[in-house]
C-alpha cells in the first residue's frame, strides 16, 4: 500500500510543479467576453497606446465639431481621419495622433 500512495503523492507533486510556473506566466492577461466575442486582454497593449488618439474621442471632438454619422475613415501612425456629413453634405476632420487628439486639418 505504500508504494501505491508515494506514487500517487509523485504524480500530485509533479502536477503542481508543472502547473504552477504556467499560472505565474498569465499574470498579465485577461479574458474578456464582450460583443466582439471572446478575446486576450493585454495590459501592455494599453499601455502602449496610452500616447495614442483614442478613435472613440476623435468620434466624440467631430460630433463635438458638428458632424452626423461620424466614423473612422482612416488610422495612421500621425493621423486619425474621421468622415461625415455637416449641413447635409459629406465632409472630414483629420487629428494627430497623439495623447488629446488635436485637430490637424
Amino acid at each position: 500500500m505504500s508504494i501505491a500512495r508515494s506514487f500517487i503523492a509523485g504524480a500530485v507533486a509533479t502536477t503542481l510543479a508543472v502547473a504552477v510556473p504556467s499560472v505565474t506566466f498569465a499574470q498579465d492577461l485577461e479574458l474578456r467576453v464582450g460583443p466582439g466575442g471572446v478575446g486576450v486582454y493585454d495590459r501592455n497593449q494599453e499601455r502602449r497606446t496610452r500616447n495614442r488618439c483614442n478613435p472613440d474621442d476623435a468620434l466624440d471632438l467631430a460630433r463635438d465639431a458638428g458632424f452626423r454619422r461620424a466614423e473612422i475613415a482612416r488610422i495612421t501612425s500621425r493621423s486619425v481621419v474621421v468622415e461625415g456629413f455637416t449641413r447635409g453634405r459629406p465632409d472630414r476632420i483629420v487629428f494627430g495622433n497623439v495623447r488629446g487628439c488635436p485637430e490637424i486639418g
